[in-house]
């Protein structure tokens, strides 16, 4: 019913349709929101509510997350809410849970705390201070009230002080550490012999029958990809430039001149004397000064300041605007190196002029061809986005996309054909191979909605042909079936060599004579440790997983998958001990230990937490 309500949306069925679905809202809709009585929570834990508000704030933070892991190749359907919503969900109540759990041992923070943690955040500073502005203005962005953030990072604290305190609690004892020391630094006797795949491929052939017999046997797994030739159009905000009479790019100059200014700066360093002993103490540190003493090494002395005086008194620049009009005043006669005083609200202020950069301006021809394309994009945008809306009506409703570009003027573009793998050009794009094989597009053939490439570029799109998978001509793959036919027989004619050798090794010949009578190499490591990086991973790895041998040695073949077999003898092991480790790792395995008992015991009670707490989600 709804497809053919998009094919016929203009019909006078469909617009009565629409207008009984309208007027029995206007019914029964706007009353069952108003009196419903309904909740707005999600979930509910041990009666405490997650409202959707914080179901969509914690999905609006997990997309974000992943498009700052992805980038600008983004795939749309990862960051798609139906998706993401229910591990938002358990996350949320995951989290209430623990905070309900330190909350009953009776963890809290302080306020002050709080207030000191955003101080100090970088996100939240300016030239080293925090900035309300800023804080208030990245949050915004962040889709975060200060309020919501406090509360968060307040929650934040209380859990961390949870998990940090149960792992923090747990210990190792000598035993334990002992033991660990025993099997981390245990070093065993391996000796191998290496049949390197190569040196088969090098002697193997492959004759015309086989590749023939193999493409007929497997003519599936050769088959090419399904591909789409698009129509297509593209709005983009470069095509819709148009040239700007000087007259505007002068007004937009006078306009937006200080945007290019930069004023003079000065940096200040300061010591503030409080109370009404300012002028005697002022005395006392013009005497220290004029004894040698440094100005920053005054400040930390002198200063009633706390914030700068650990910073020598610094405060950093100004352009005659950061500080109370009687102290610029001040600053703005002062030379580099002087020193001036002056009385504000705060206090006495004994200043230093430490450093000037001198302001600079641009002229209108610097910057006029800046300005032209700064009005071209703003215009070119509003005209832009008028076209995009204007398109999505006309593509919803069309058949085609010859009368949304002949109604926008605009031409409708053919691609070349297009595969759910496309690695270059505009169809590489995740969103549009998205929308071309969906099953709206692909299977219904209708146009596609309004793709966003990004602020600038819109895109529409629809399936003009489709070209299924089909079987690839031999003279393709060849090279292709070539290459698996050479690899599976070389690892044949390797796997039943390294067969033979592991025979005669367990009928009595020593490993280095079956290694030599085969004109292959071998080695010897004595002592190899679980982080041995001198014999081969696979090797290393096979020796680690095996037994521990009895009065016979152990072996086995081993393989890497790609580059070798081994045959190796696994003879001998001898245990770790904790008194080869010097003190500080042994402390160091001490602590590791500690906390991988502490991250099990952390588990464990968050566990215990989920199992007894009532949950409940809508």
């Amino acid at each position: 019913m709804l497809q053919d309500i998009r094919s016929n949306i203009q019909g006078t069925i469909a617009k009565i349709i629409i207008g009984l679905i309208v007027v029995s809202f206007s019914i029964f809709g706007i009353e069952s929101l108003l009196f419903s009585g309904g909740t707005n929570s999600v979930a509910e834990v041990n009666g405490e509510e997650i409202t959707a508000y914080a179901l969509q704030q914690e999905l609006s933070v997990q997309q974000r997350q992943l498009l700052a892991l992805m980038g600008d190749n983004a795939d749309p359907a990862l960051l798609d809410e139906a998706r993401l919503s229910q591990a938002a969900l358990e996350s949320l109540v995951s989290r209430e849970i623990v905070r309900q759990g330190a909350a009953e041992l009776g963890l809290s923070t302080s306020e002050q705390a709080i207030s000191s943690i955003i101080a100090s955040m970088e996100q939240f500073q300016i030239d080293g201070r925090f900035s309300r502005d800023m804080f208030q203005s990245t949050l915004a962005n962040a889709g975060f009230t200060p309020a919501l953030f406090n509360q968060r990072l307040t929650e934040d604290m209380l859990i961390g002080q949870l998990r940090a305190g149960v792992a923090g609690s747990d210990f190792a004892t000598p035993a334990e550490v002992s033991l660990a020391a025993s099997i981390a630094l245990e070093g065993r006797d391996v000796r191998y012999v290496t049949l390197p795949l190569v040196d088969f491929r090098l002697s193997t052939e492959v004759s015309d029958d086989e590749i023939q017999a193999y493409y007929d046997d497997n003519s599936d797994a050769f088959l090419s990809e399904e591909t789409v030739v698009l129509e297509y159009v593209e709005l983009r905000a470069e095509d819709y430039y148009q040239p700007v009479d000087e007259a505007r790019v002068r007004e937009e100059f006078e306009l937006v001149r200080d945007e290019y200014e930069v004023p003079t700066e000065a940096r200040v360093s300061h010591v503030l004397l409080e109370g009404g002993e300012g002028e005697s103490r002022l005395q006392a540190v013009e005497a220290a000064l004029e004894g040698g003493m440094s100005f920053a090494d005054a400040a930390k002395e002198f200063s009633d300041d706390i914030g700068s005086a650990d910073a020598g008194g610094d405060l950093g620049y100004t352009a005659g605007s950061a500080f109370p009009e009687e102290m610029e005043a001040v600053i703005a006669g002062l030379a580099v190196g002087e020193r001036g005083t002056v009385r504000t609200d705060a206090g006495l202020h004994l200043v230093l002029v430490t450093d000037r950069r001198e302001g600079s301006a641009v002229t209108y021809e610097e910057v006029a061809g800046e300005l032209e394309r700064r009005i071209q994009a703003r215009e070119a945008s509003d005209a832009l986005l008028r076209d995009v809306e204007r398109l999505r009506d006309l593509a919803f409703n069309a058949i085609d996309l010859a009368e949304p570009a002949a109604a926008l003027d605009i031409t409708v573009k053919t691609s070349d054909p297009v595969s759910r793998n496309q690695t270059e050009g505009l169809f590489a794009n995740p969103r549009i191979q998205q929308a071309a094989f969906s099953e709206d597009v692909l299977e219904a053939g209708h146009n596609s909605e309004v793709i966003e490439l990004g602020p600038d570029e819109f895109v529409a799109l629809r399936v003009a042909s489709r070209q299924p998978p089909a079987p690839q001509p031999l003279a393709d793959v060849r090279g292709e079936i070539e290459s698996i036919l050479r690899d599976r027989i070389a690892r044949d004619a390797a796997s039943e060599q390294a067969e033979a050798l592991l025979a005669s090794i367990n009928e009595g010949l020593s490993v280095e004579d079956a290694a030599n009578g085969a004109g292959l190499q071998w080695q010897v490591e004595l002592g190899a440790t679980r982080d041995s990086q001198r014999i081969p991973a696979a090797v290393r790895d096979a020796l680690f997983a095996m037994a521990a041998p009895g009065d016979e040695p152990r072996r086995r073949i081993v393989s890497d998958d790609s580059d070798a077999l081994y045959v190796l003898e696994f003879t001998r092991v001898t245990a770790g001990s904790i008194d080869s480790l010097p003190p500080a790792q042994r402390a160091g395995l001490s602590q590791q230990l500690a906390g991988q008992y502490g991250g099990v015991t952390q588990q464990q009670l968050e566990q215990a937490l989920r199992e007894r707490a009532e949950v409940v989600t809508y």
